[in-house]
């Protein structure tokens, strides 16, 4: 079983390459010796090094205290999660798994050995609590294929539960003495340069964009490696990463309804049609799971009079049924072959991108004239849904009304960098708009949600009662939301969707 360290760490180098005195660091009371550990890493990847072009590391270590299998995954500048798996001769099922979307079908294969001899100390306020530990590593590195270089670094790690302004006061007292930051993010980034063959040349960064067909191509990226730095998230069921995931899939197909006089639908319907499936199976626990932070909400808001019965156990039993399910069915999606295809064929799509005439034009006028049709579509939903009397019907107009103002929302979203400030004045108001027609649906699968739980409770002899009472409420709310849609409407429709240029 792997566990997980949160590693918030900053690396420093010196031309003299001692530590400096740190017993000055405000709040340290001893800087304490613990010795020197030998370290002996293996780092993974593929050939192409697709893990270090994402700041991820995979190693092997032997030496030191959590001798192991170690993956690093980006969290924030400094801030690192480590996942660690016990020694094995090959890279962990559960690791690989969770650098999947980026290796695909290649191999990983050791790559780089790092020996360090790492003298350690511990830096302890006046109770004896580790604050951190700080290393001098001298290291020597060997890339597999030839070549090899040496440094020595210092590495400052915090303590766990300690606040990272800490690193801040050990920072000041290094820069005092002359200690200056790492130009590079880890011991393997900087390995891998020092080592690299002299004809390498790093991949050029993508142009700015000039064209509309540029500014298109720049969100589809984008949203194309959210989607790929979100599956370990989502695989380790991070709060909210199912939820972000589902968002880049929809608004990719979102570009590519939006910008079809860009890119030729013909080429991207059938990955926009694989983005459905992925955005379907994703939206099974996240769906779930919405629906019962409701219905948990509005328990705690009734008084206990109103609560008849094992509400809440009978809650926790249906979500966790059916989220449980979904989990297991998720992680398989995620492992299938089909959702690699998917993930190959965005990466031809945007590598080989199937261009139509309009791509080459200005970006104000076509990309202005894609957001202005969108807009003009959510209007007509809109207004058809509001010439419906309350029911089933407009229920289900509002819904695809709140379908196209996300489609719109994400098209000015793409649009923001050609139009400025009226695209960005649009995503606000259809995120206001989504909001409001966001809950409403919330109300209506909320009430399916209390339909199905009454007839469970009623099934095993418990009271219906309570189930009653939160539809009623739902029923409520709908009705409010119903009454200021036409209000916030009219100050939507008074704003202009902006113009091509």
């Amino acid at each position: 079983m792997a566990d997980i360290k949160r590693e918030i760490e900053r690396k420093y180098e010196s031309d003299d390459s001692g530590l400096p005195d740190l017993t000055g660091v405000a709040g340290v009371a001893a800087v304490l010796d613990k010795g020197v550990a030998h370290l002996d890493a293996t780092y993974y990847d593929t050939a192409d090094e697709r893990l270090a072009a994402s700041s991820i590391t995979l190693r092997r270590r032997t030496g030191g205290s959590d001798a192991g299998w170690h993956l690093k995954l980006p969290v924030a500048p400094d801030v690192r999660d480590e996942i660690r798996a016990p020694l094995s001769e090959g890279v962990p099922r559960a690791l690989a798994r969770l650098v999947r979307s980026r290796v695909r079908d290649s191999d990983l294969s050791p790559l780089v050995r790092l020996r360090s001899d790492r003298d350690v100390r511990h830096l302890v306020d006046a109770d004896g609590r580790l604050l951190a530990e700080v290393s001098v590593d001298a290291v020597h590195a060997e890339r597999l294929t030839g070549g090899a270089a040496q440094w020595t670094e210092i590495e400052v790690e915090l303590a766990d539960g300690v606040d990272p302004v800490f690193l801040d006061k050990v920072d000041k007292r290094l820069r005092k003495a002359g200690v200056r930051p790492s130009a590079s993010a880890s011991k393997l980034a900087r390995a891998l340069a020092d080592t690299a063959p002299k004809k390498r040349r790093k991949p050029k960064a993508p142009p700015a964009p000039v064209t509309a067909g540029d500014h298109v191509l720049a969100y589809l990226r984008a949203q194309r490696d959210a989607l790929v730095d979100l599956d370990p998230a989502v695989r380790r069921d991070l709060p909210d990463s199912v939820h972000r995931m589902r968002v880049a899939t929809r608004r990719l197909r979102s570009a590519f309804r939006s910008y079809g006089r860009v890119l030729d639908r013909a080429v991207t319907d059938p990955v926009a049609a694989e983005l459905k499936w992925l955005a379907a199976e994703l939206g099974a626990g996240r769906d779930e799971e919405v629906l019962t932070e409701r219905v948990t909400a509005a328990l705690d808001e009734l008084p206990r009079a109103l609560v008849s019965g094992p509400v809440r156990t009978r809650l926790r039993t249906w979500s966790h049924a059916r989220r449980g399910g979904s989990r297991r069915r998720l992680t398989a999606v995620l492992d299938g072959r089909r959702y690699l295809e998917l993930l190959g064929a965005l990466d031809a799509l945007i590598d080989a991108p199937p261009l139509r005439k309009a791509a080459a034009g200005k970006p104000g006028k076509v990309i202005g004239a894609a957001v202005g049709k969108d807009f003009a579509r959510v209007s007509a939903l809109v207004e058809q849904a509001l010439a419906l009397p309350p029911g089933q019907e407009r229920d289900v107009a509002l819904h695809e009304a709140r379908k196209q103002a996300k489609r719109t929302r994400y098209a000015a979203e793409a649009a923001s960098p050609a139009l400025g400030e009226p695209a960005d004045a649009l995503v606000r108001s259809m995120k206001t708009l989504q909001g409001l027609l966001g809950d409403h649906q919330d109300s209506v699968m909320t009430r399916e949600a209390l339909r199905d739980l009454a007839r469970q409770a009623h099934a095993e002899g418990e009271s219906a009662f309570t189930y009653g009472v939160l539809y009623g409420r739902e029923e409520r709310r709908a009705a409010e939301d119903e009454a200021a849609l036409p209000g916030m409407w009219e100050v939507i429709r008074g704003g202009a969707a902006p113009a091509a240029g």
